[in-house]
């Protein structure tokens, strides 16, 4: 995939098996996984093997999430993305889902909003979608703002893998 996109602070780039020591750095963190079902990973081969899933979603859809490197640094700082989801979720089922997760030490800083309004104008410009949707764990304040922020309207409250009570957002 060579799609690369750019916001002031950031690049945003197709995940690479390089960056497997950077998403254990982000999965393996229990806070990370707080509103996540806490099941963070234990090995880097399950890191690993994120990444693997993600690149086969660039080549069956065409999109998937990207890595998010911070442009002085050059550090990983997390991913953020569109996702066609294929199962169903909240009674919806081929659709697309924008997302995110940062590393704990980037929270806080605007990274989420940056990545988010970025991924949000291709879906729309790029992309062509119709509709974008998002989820959030219902007590996940701050990412709930970020999509209220980026114009996603909530719509309702839903039960995610029978135990992780959610909040469901749609752009119209």
């Amino acid at each position: 995939m060579k799609l690369v996109l750019e916001t002031p602070r950031l690049h945003l780039r197709p995940l690479e098996l390089s960056d497997a020591e950077g998403m254990f750095l982000l999965d393996s963190n229990p806070n990370v996984h707080v509103y996540l079902g806490n099941k963070p990973v234990k090995t880097i081969a399950e890191s690993i093997g994120y990444i693997e899933n993600i690149q086969n979603q660039y080549k069956t859809n065409g999109i998937g999430r990207f890595a998010v490197i911070h442009k002085e640094s050059g550090e990983f700082l997390g991913w953020s993305g569109i996702k066609f989801i294929t199962e169903e979720e909240n009674n919806h089922n081929n659709f697309y889902e924008i997302g995110y997760r940062f590393r704990e030490e980037f929270w806080g800083k605007g990274y989420a909003y940056e990545t988010a309004k970025a991924w949000f104008e291709y879906a729309f410009n790029e992309l062509k979608v119709d509709t974008l949707y998002a989820s959030a764990h219902i007590d996940n304040l701050a990412s709930r703002k970020v999509l209220e922020k980026i114009g996603l309207k909530l719509k309702n409250e839903f039960t995610w893998n029978n135990d992780v009570p959610c909040v469901w957002y749609a752009s119209n």
